[in-house]
């Protein structure tokens, strides 16, 4: 295992993979030596960081898919050692939030975050232990959760990060006497598309920072120029995707013997989530 290249010869799985955090740890574990499988909602931009990986050495394998679908997510993970023989990383990344109040959100909403924030990454975790112990692995399962896990009034979004900190605990628990380490990775405010379902006055302030034109649209994503220009501007409240995958990429290549167990990772001036 050389030093450039610690991820060498293993395998990583990375839900979430189409934007923002997931795909800057994608493209961060493919670059030090993983065949990365990039895993998420939209096909075009994980090809693109396919793309990238492959042009700085690394290999790289997409898979279209609906976490939401339980079945999916445990294909995914079948598919990878299949095809690989191995799982060495599992990245449990995909996420949402929709802000609303309590008395006035959509039933709809509270399903989706509940769905993809916890029942995907409950899945992501069984899949992945069950690989690992198949594949007698030293393994990680990283499970991306948030600083709204923290605090006590963070909403139905909270509930379910505080929830992914429960999930992670037990498990961590449940596999002291396994080789594999579980990881709890809690990002601060993270220049990403992780507000699009925010009320579009507040996503606007941040846009309007950047001098570009462009109209928010709730649900709708910005282009990624807007982050690449508005994380410099703002760098004190708002922390970069690449943090995030550094700091990943160091809990998974410690010595099996040493157990990152949680880490929070924030700009130096926090906004509430």
């Amino acid at each position: 295992m050389s030093q450039a290249r610690p991820l060498s010869g293993k395998t990583a799985v990375v839900t979430g993979a189409s934007s923002g955090i997931g795909r800057a740890i994608a493209e961060r574990l493919g670059t030090a030596g993983a065949h990365v499988y990039l895993a998420g909602r939209t096909r075009d931009a994980m090809e693109e960081s396919k793309t990238r990986i492959e042009k700085d050495g690394g290999r790289a394998t997409v898979v279209a898919l609906d976490v939401r679908d339980v079945t999916h997510v445990q294909d995914l993970v079948g598919r990878a050692v299949r095809e690989t023989g191995r799982l060495d990383v599992m990245v449990n990344n995909a996420g949402l939030s929709y802000p609303t109040p309590i008395v006035e959100a959509d039933p709809e909403e509270w399903r989706a975050m509940l769905e993809t924030n916890v029942l995907a990454l409950l899945t992501g975790c069984q899949a992945a232990v069950r690989a690992m112990r198949q594949c007698k692995v030293e393994g990680h399962i990283v499970n991306i959760s948030s600083i709204a896990a923290q605090r006590a009034d963070s909403g139905v979004y909270g509930a379910t990060k505080h929830a992914v900190t429960c999930i992670s605990n037990t498990l961590r628990r449940e596999l002291e006497e396994d080789s594999i380490r579980v990881v709890d990775v809690r990002p601060g405010a993270i220049a990403t598309n992780f507000a699009r379902n925010f009320a579009p006055t507040f996503v606007a302030n941040f846009v309007r920072a950047t001098g570009m034109k462009i109209e928010v649209k709730r649900g709708e994503r910005l282009p990624d120029e807007v982050m690449d220009t508005l994380q410099p501007l703002m760098k004190q409240v708002l922390g970069s995707a690449e943090d995030v995958a550094n700091a990943v990429l160091y809990a998974v290549t410690q010595p099996i013997n040493v157990n990152v167990a949680e880490i929070v990772v924030r700009p130096p001036k926090q906004i509430a989530l």
